[in-house]
């Protein structure tokens, strides 16, 4: 048996990946100083696979943005609102591309399958792909040259991604994937003449529901691959999911299948015990969770190994992680103040390769090493069990569903009547400029230099400067900021039982955007109200509406690294009993408008339809348990990015909160074909603005996206905001973008009541 590795985690030890960028996009790191530091850190974290062991080691998953931007870029399939003429895409077009510029806005980003992670969404238009430069060639030179590594590039597949593609017509679909595999032809030409022997295509759409129309076009594709370009070894690499049609997917003519052992409900198991494997193919068996963060328990590991051997040889099978570790943290070494018990049951990227080395050792080695090393494994949990963190027989899955009293059309009377909003009434999604001076006020009420007074005083002088500005810029619906939390979830889950929080171990959500995930270790349990001191000192400076801003319970879930001994429903209906207590402490104390976010819930959304339903189900029952528990004239609000609202539009509706709002900015207001052939009939903003892009838009933007909406919604139901929180963008720019989107909302509002 061999290691292998999908792909390594970009962000650096220390975040030295998003400091470079940073740096480069203000001006304070040349091109040529970025190349060389993102140089450095690649090459550093390719020694560090080869020092820990791995045998086959993945080349190309490095980016400066995104792998799926690179593969957009590698194809020369730029928009053309970005002016490419052709051949290698500059730095500054593929920046434009992932953020946009003065001039023209970003392409969509959306969420990578069922992850936290964005990618920038290929938009095929006109054009027609063609190798515009060659990346995975230059990272499999630069490695072999630097550091002796024979190694294995990687690339998004040729159906995986024009599946994950916008902006072309469905029944075009076989004669682009023809054309891109013709470019695929080219590339993997390249690499073979360069002594390429193994290429890692990953294929993560075919763990989805595939219609059976596409199956021909997906053999036909490797056909033309395998002829075409016979000496290069293809593993086809799928994960997330149990891979769909698993006895055709065998035979496809390539060298390997990469297949997910962690999250596949025992479907690919099952599947290879009643299909088996060919003999003359090398099986990438992903037995190391590389999603979550818990070490593996090697025992039932190594069964799952010698099962696997029974229909596999021994030289055919790589040990792997499920999927790439771009979805782990780095390194459990950065974490000195974690609870020492937890700590030694966490297993971060860097622990990861060793416990493939160990794995790999224990199916080969002798039988005392074997023992001991089992053993010393089964401590670690069986001290978990020691702590109390953990009912003994936890709490039984609730399947009871909650409601409001009222039904939506009764509630909105009564909310009318207590709120005299204008049409088109304004508001934000509830975040503001997260300043340097901001982030050192926490940093310094954790090292003890603000005693909690001075530290709530500075926090409320923030409140009250952004209170001012909203009155200022003529906001309807106001919100306090956010400037007393470091990160949506994290937040509540520090004042919460149940949660642990660490230092250093950051996770790449999109660009150069990082998260550190809280870990779900113990029982759930509210502890004393979270956000009503700060919700009701800025109520207190305005006769406007005020916001309460909480989290929903599926997104604190879906956002958190979750405990692995519970159904993910059950820790689900914990946190949303707990988000409850906060939403009635809010309602107790004078707050009536309360927005609870649910970012998240169509990321948890199974990848395959027909297990939709079930997940939806207790997803909606977790929402209306937090939020149902209120006066019919409490209004609730929530708010959801890049969610591909028509996938669910139901279980949406079914939510029940009197306002949504939802992203559209990015996909140039797509989503509004949704309402064409749906009714929503309850409140709802569309973002008329991106906040992820430093790009102010014009008003005229934002008033196209708002008279597109209007022609497909009622006015009398229309909410105007933008695409989400403003906590990574500065104050000048968030001020000049809601002037705008205030002057566009009040023009709107006087065309529908003329």
């Amino acid at each position: 048996m061999k290691t292998s590795l999908l792909g390594y985690p970009r962000i650096g030890e220390k975040r030295e990946w998003k400091k470079a960028l940073e740096a480069h996009w203000t001006g304070n790191l040349s091109s040529e100083d970025l190349h060389a530091e993102m140089k450095h850190i690649r090459l550093n974290h390719l020694k560090k696979q080869q020092d820990a062991g791995i045998e086959i080691i993945p080349v190309g998953d490095f980016t400066y943005y995104d792998h799926i931007l690179d593969a957009t870029a590698m194809f020369g399939l730029v928009p053309e609102r970005f002016e490419y003429d052709g051949g290698s895409v500059s730095l500054e077009t593929y920046f434009s591309m992932a953020r946009g510029n003065k001039d023209v806005p970003a392409s969509e980003m959306t969420k990578w399958y069922n992850t936290n992670y964005h990618y920038i969404v290929p938009e095929i238009g006109n054009k027609a792909p063609a190798l515009s430069e060659n990346y995975l060639l230059a990272a499999y030179k630069e490695a072999k040259e630097e550091l002796g590594i024979e190694g294995k590039p990687v690339i998004i597949g040729p159906y995986s991604f024009l599946k994950l593609a916008k902006h072309y017509k469905n029944d075009a679909f076989p004669e682009l994937l023809s054309q891109l595999t013709d470019v695929y032809v080219q590339l993997f030409q390249e690499l073979a003449d360069e002594g390429v022997q193994w290429v890692q295509v990953d294929e993560p759409s075919l763990v989805t529901t595939i219609p059976e129309e596409d199956l021909p076009l997906i053999l036909k594709t490797y056909e033309t691959l395998q002829n075409e370009v016979p000496q290069l070894n293809v593993l086809l690499q799928t994960y997330f999911e149990a891979v769909s049609h698993y006895e055709k997917v065998i035979e496809l003519p390539v060298a390997g299948i990469g297949l997910d052992f962690v999250h596949d409900q025992g479907k690919n198991l099952h599947a290879l015990q009643t299909h088996g494997f060919p003999k003359d193919k090398v099986l990438g068996a992903g037995v190391i969770d590389g999603r979550n963060i818990w070490k593996a328990k090697l025992k039932d590991k190594l069964v799952l190994v010698k099962e696997i051997q029974k229909y596999v040889g021994d030289d055919k099978v790589w040990l792997q992680p499920s999927a790439s570790l771009l979805h782990t943290p780095v390194t459990v070494e950065n974490e000195p103040t974690l609870d020492e018990t937890l700590k030694q049951a966490l297993s971060f990227a860097d622990e990861k390769m060793e416990e493939l080395r160990t794995l790999q050792q224990l199916g080969i080695g002798e039988s005392e090493a074997n023992d001991k090393q089992l053993e010393d494994n089964e401590e670690i949990f069986a001290a978990l069990k020691t702590k109390g963190w953990r009912k003994e027989e936890p709490d039984p899955t609730t399947s009871t569903d909650v409601g409001r009293s009222l039904s939506y059309e009764e509630r909105r009377k009564k909310q009318l009547e207590k709120w005299p909003l204008p049409k088109l009434p304004t508001t934000t999604i509830g975040s503001f400029p997260q300043t340097r001076d901001v982030r050192r006020l926490r940093a310094r009420l954790k090292k003890g230099e603000l005693t909690h007074s001075e530290y709530q005083s500075a926090i409320q002088s923030h409140i009250k400067t952004w209170i001012d500005h909203q009155e200022e810029i003529g906001l309807d619906v106001l919100v306090h900021g956010e400037f007393e939390r470091n990160d949506m979830v994290e937040y509540f889950g520090e004042r919460l039982e149940g949660f642990a929080f660490t230092k250093n171990a950051w996770v790449q959500s999109y660009g150069s955007r990082g998260v550190k995930p809280p870990i779900i270790y113990g029982d759930v349990r509210f502890k004393e109200p979270m956000t009503v001191e700060e919700t009701v000192y800025a109520q207190s400076l305005t006769d406007k509406p005020v916001k309460g801003m909480l989290t929903g319970p599926v997104t604190i879930l879906n956002w958190s690294f979750e405990r692995d001994d519970l159904p993910k429903q059950q820790v689900a209906f914990q946190i949303a009993e707990a988000i409850k207590e906060e939403v009635s402490a809010l309602e107790n104390a004078g707050i009536e408008m309360i927005q609870i976010d649910e970012p998240a819930l169509r990321e948890g959304l199974p990848l395959k339809r027909e297990d939709w339903s079930s997940y939806l189900e207790w997803a909606v029952q977790a929402f209306r348990l937090s939020s149902s528990y209120v006066e019919n004239t409490t209004q609730i609000h929530t708010h959801m990015c890049y969610s591909e609202f028509q996938d669910i539009i139901d279980a949406i509706s079914a939510l029940d909160a009197d306002v949504i709002s939802i992203e559209t900015s990015r996909s140039q207001g797509d989503i509004l074909e949704t309402f064409e052939d749906n009714v929503y009939d309850k409140g709802i903003g569309l973002g008329v603005y991106d906040i992820h892009s430093p790009r102010v838009p014009s008003e005229e933007e934002m008033l196209h996206i708002i008279r597109r909406a209007l022609s497909v919604l009622p006015a009398d139901l229309f909410w105007v905001n933008p695409d989400c929180g403003l906590k990574t963008r500065n104050e000048e720019e968030t001020v000049a973008a809601l002037k705008k989107m205030v002057n566009a909302a009040q023009q709107a509002r006087a065309e529908v009541t003329s």
